[in-house]
């Protein structure tokens, strides 16, 4: 809320679903090939050419939707988008308009403002209407090279038209910039994690689109919203909105007709800027698709998508509480990714140990990960490998700065951890005869100290430790050291 003024924020989101095909034909749905490489007279638009659905598409679009809370409608229909850009060969997209594969769906999400620097405040619950999410095609892509006023060249590459889409749709129930932002990161999550679609939004196969208005605190009615579009990060979409607020807000208060438009964001000038006036949907002129019949989905197939769904991240988040004892924003950090909400809960399982597993994974593991590039898939230390650690550890036979030592060869290396622990001889030595002797070799050359200990210097304790650990090259076991070294002084 901005002086009196509020946010009403809807979103799209058109995310590629992972097939290996296009939605109707054949052609390789793949990123980064050769430049029109992947196109056949279907997706190309050529007189005659028929489109076929594709099933993948239909069974990811299904796992999409009970993810994210929709109702599967027994009945869709396919419809024609009429429109004439160079990058949409046919002059129209093929979608669906009012009768959608899935729609009305309620999702909750946790959300939470950030101050200047980013730092997130409270987090707090905030349950969304998804109005609709709908199959469709992709169109191609425009490239553009060279200078406006030197050499510009446009190019086309239909290899991403007829590639498949999921398009999510909510309701105008977002009030800010980062509600808008956890949102989005919600969804990516959701969809990475059912393998229904890859998210890249680097690789296009994930891209958002943002409905801002604004209004008077109070104000039942909507005003103009403008369309914000083209956003290729999440983090720019939420500057985009943040910018677009305040310009709308001003305007307002000048005065000055706020439009109904497309604007794109500009980094470069931290701005949006207009791109075209906004089409209605009757612009569009949707109609039936008559090449295809209605998409018809039973009972049976909705119960078997159900079956074939893996656990939420939101239900492991709170299993991982309960079962394993986390607090939330380790729990949160931990189910964050797949992969590595797997690895945790193999390597809890595997040592007994869930709370050392996290703290390793959350420490040691994602640092080294980070620092190499490397995800929780392709880490060079798997989670039965961290178990074996974790155990050595427990038994003292390492302290916990050899272990993390340890843990950094293992990974570099991909050596286990025995073997490793006998190149650089960090046997502990947890014989209380041999740290005993070595204790009265140190008792024997600090009488002073002693004498101080004695007399109620107890901070000379620490002292007679670091001599012990100093003695046994660092192998002594501290737990036993500190046994044997209270008993004798």
């Amino acid at each position: 809320m901005k002086n009196g003024w509020e946010a009403i924020i809807g979103m799209e989101i058109h995310a590629q679903l992972a097939t290996e095909t296009k939605i109707f034909c054949a052609c390789a749905a793949n990123f980064g090939d050769e430049p029109n490489a992947n196109t056949c007279p279907v997706c190309l638009g050529l007189p005659g050419a028929l489109p076929v659905l594709n099933e993948r598409v239909v069974d990811l679009g299904a796992k999409a939707a009970l993810s994210l809370g929709l109702n599967i409608n027994g009945t869709s229909i396919f419809s024609r988008k009429n429109y004439f850009y160079p990058d949409l060969p046919k002059g129209y997209q093929i979608s669906q308009y009012d009768k959608p594969f899935s729609s009305n769906g309620t999702l909750t999400i946790l959300t939470a403002e950030r101050d200047e620097s980013g730092r997130a405040g409270d987090w707090k619950p905030l349950t969304i209407h998804i109005e609709r999410m709908h199959l469709e095609e992709d169109a191609g892509k425009n490239v553009h090279e060279g200078l406006p006023e030197v050499d510009k060249y446009s190019y086309i590459d239909l290899n991403r038209a007829g590639t498949p889409l999921a398009e999510i749709v909510t309701a105008p129930d977002f009030r800010s910039s980062w509600q808008a932002y956890d949102y989005v990161n919600h969804i990516r999550r959701v969809l990475q994690w059912i393998g229904a679609s890859d998210a890249d939004m680097e690789k296009g196969n994930l891209r958002c689109e943002a409905n801002v208005s604004v209004r008077k605190i109070g104000e039942k009615e909507f005003r103009t919203k403008v369309e914000l579009k083209n956003l290729n990060s999440v983090r720019f979409m939420q500057k985009a909105i943040e910018f677009e607020i305040k310009r709308q807000i001003a305007a307002h208060e000048a005065g000055e007709t706020v439009n109904q438009e497309t604007r794109l964001w500009d980094d470069k000038n931290q701005q949006t800027r207009i791109m075209r006036s906004k089409e209605d949907a009757h612009d569009y002129r949707y109609f039936p698709e008559p090449d295809l019949q209605p998409l018809v989905v039973s009972a049976d197939f909705i119960e078997r998508v159900k079956a074939e769904m893996p656990e939420l991240p939101d239900a492991m988040l709170e299993r991982f509480m309960s079962d394993y004892d986390l607090s939330r924003s380790d729990a949160s950090q931990l189910v964050s990714e797949k992969d590595l909400a797997e690895f945790y809960e193999r390597a809890a399982k595997a040592s007994n140990n869930p709370r050392i597993s996290a703290n390793y994974i959350l420490g040691e593991l994602t640092r080294e990960l980070n620092n190499s590039g490397k995800t929780a898939f392709d880490s060079p230390i798997s989670s039965e490998n961290l178990a074996e650690l974790i155990k050595t550890l427990e038994t003292g036979k390492i302290n916990n700065n050899q272990a993390r030592e340890v843990f950094v060869e293992m990974f570099n290396s991909g050596k286990s951890a025995d073997e490793i622990i006998k190149e650089k001889g960090f046997e502990q030595i947890s014989d209380s005869d041999t740290i005993g002797k070595i204790i009265d070799e140190v008792i024997e050359k600090n009488q002073n100290q002693v004498t101080a200990y004695k007399n109620g210097n107890e901070k000379l304790f620490g002292f007679f430790v670091g001599q012990v650990m100093k003695a046994s090259n660092g192998k002594a076991n501290p737990k036993v050291v500190n046994e044997i070294l209270k008993k004798k002084l």
